[in-house]
């Protein structure tokens, strides 16, 4: 490192300034904003010389971070722009919605507050367009290959990069109206707003990938139509089978899937007309889950002007501080407050569903009751404690089961694994020759940055099949290790 002092001169962690609550709940604007230039060199700074860098076990994508942390401390905008592209097609989206599990593993975060990798991270990327540094990569020569991408999410995206930039003909198919999956209607705008999305999908069709919007693989071309157009196909098509809560009143109206609440949100934000809009304005609302998707439509509902917000969870709340269970370097499961409940509403632990109350079709509320831990370590409802919250609309951000995989097996016989994902071997191949599976496809859910370093691999794995060997880094192996975010 530049300064090898630098943790022990600077020993504040200084994270991203956010906009006030009374005026960012106005708008759908990022929540966060960029950082003075010289608090974030200062920051990069204490990025120690500590030897064996943890946070790139920690990072799925095994990004340097040190060496773009010290070229950010040097101000050498242009190399960390090229660093971190070495290793992540898209530190713009990271650096805003990853959890950050760097973080966890850094050194210095034994006996200090962690480097501020994720800040560090989005102000690279912001520097690659705002400096004019991030440019398209085309290709000299086409190697005479075509390739077709389904689903145009971060796995999807970072494959079709890799692909274009090694020379395929590549092709983007996505069954909604805009490319982008989870990135264009899965994530609110106070998160990334799609401009964002949009001056990356702009490189990248300079680069010369080729979307198409609108078509679903399946119903408008069929899977093998597909697999005989193209010399490759790679499914990137996500967990999309959300986890119902089967419960007494469930047939009520007012409960919803949270991603079908986002997605309109997502939608309107657009300035997309929706029809029979959920909308959370006047309304009692109860989220039920309490991770980052649960957090979104608590972000939501404060926007659209809720009367009032609560979300449930079954367990126990998290410790502050990091347990002897999960010790370093491993992610420690930690009291989280995100920028939504910043905004408002009431946070409810050990709260076990039992019933949806309505009266006329209508949802009127949620019956719950305290969780008992039972001898075996289950939960259930303790008798005697149920009481109802008033409730005009439940979203239910449970997680998700796997992928909408019914035509995929039908029409070229591909199988799946025990968990509904796509079954692969270590090469990304799924059961049929020639198709590729990788992110939640077939890796089950987990997290964009996981997405987006399976995206890099399945490209070097499609390269090696078509071409016998391949340019393209490996950062990654398929595993069954999918990370569970469900609470």
């Amino acid at each position: 490192m530049a300064d090898p002092r630098g943790f022990m001169k600077v020993t504040e962690r200084v994270d991203r300034p956010k906009r006030p609550v009374p005026v960012r709940i106005m708008d759908w604007k990022e929540v966060q904003e960029a950082q003075d230039r010289g608090v974030l060199q200062k920051q990069a700074g204490r990025c120690m010389d500590c030897g064996i860098p943890f946070c790139h076990e920690g990072c799925p994508l095994g990004n340097l971070i040190p060496e773009w942390n010290d070229l950010v401390w040097r101000g050498l905008d242009a190399e960390a722009v090229e660093r971190m592209h070495a290793t992540n097609n898209f530190p713009e989206f990271t650096g805003r919605v990853c959890p950050a599990p760097c973080e966890s593993s850094c050194v210095l975060g034994i006996n200090q507050p962690a480097v501020t990798i994720k800040q560090i991270e989005y102000s690279i990327g912001e520097m690659g367009f705002d400096e004019g540094i991030v440019k398209p990569y085309v290709p000299q020569r086409l190697v005479g290959k075509t390739v077709a991408v389904v689903g145009s999410g971060p796995g999807g995206l970072a494959v079709a990069q890799q692909l274009t930039q090694a020379g395929f003909t590549v092709a983007v198919y996505e069954r909604d109206d805009r490319i982008g999956g989870l990135l264009r209607y899965g994530i609110p705008d106070f998160k990334m707003e799609k401009e964002v999305l949009d001056r990356r999908l702009d490189v990248m069709r300079a680069e010369g990938t080729r979307f198409r919007p609108g078509v679903e693989i399946g119903k408008d071309i069929t899977w093998d139509q597909l697999k005989r157009r193209y010399d490759a196909v790679v499914v990137a098509t996500g967990a999309t089978r959300p986890r119902d809560l089967e419960i007494p009143g469930r047939d009520l109206d007012g409960v919803h899937f949270a991603m079908d609440y986002l997605v309109q949100g997502n939608r309107v934000v657009a300035g997309d007309e929706v029809e029979d809009q959920i909308s959370a304005a006047g309304k009692h609302v109860i989220v039920l889950g309490g991770g980052d998707t649960g957090s979104d439509c608590i972000g939501t509902a404060n926007r659209q002007g809720a009367a009032s917000i609560t979300s449930l969870a079954i367990g126990r709340k998290p410790a502050a501080d990091r347990s002897d269970a999960d010790p370093w370097p491993m992610m420690p499961k930690v009291f989280e407050v995100s920028t939504s409940h910043e905004e408002g509403g009431d946070r409810t632990y050990m709260a076990s569903t039992v019933e949806f109350v309505g009266e006329g079709g209508r949802l009127t509320g949620l019956k719950v009751a305290e969780t008992e831990y039972l001898p075996d370590g289950r939960r259930a409802p303790k008798g005697g404690t149920e009481r109802v919250i008033p409730a005009d609309l439940v979203f239910l951000a449970l997680g998700f089961t796997g992928n909408e995989s019914e035509d995929i097996t039908e029409q070229i016989g591909a199988e799946l694994d025990g968990r509904t994902n796509l079954a692969r071997d270590d090469r990304y191949m799924t059961s049929v020759d020639g198709v590729f599976a990788c992110g939640d496809a077939g890796r089950g859910q987990s997290l964009v940055v996981w997405a987006i370093a399976e995206g890099r691999a399945c490209a070097a794995a499609v390269e090696r099949f078509l071409m016998g060997s391949t340019r393209l880094p490996e950062p990654v192996a398929p595993t069954d290790r999918a990370i569970d975010l469900t609470l």
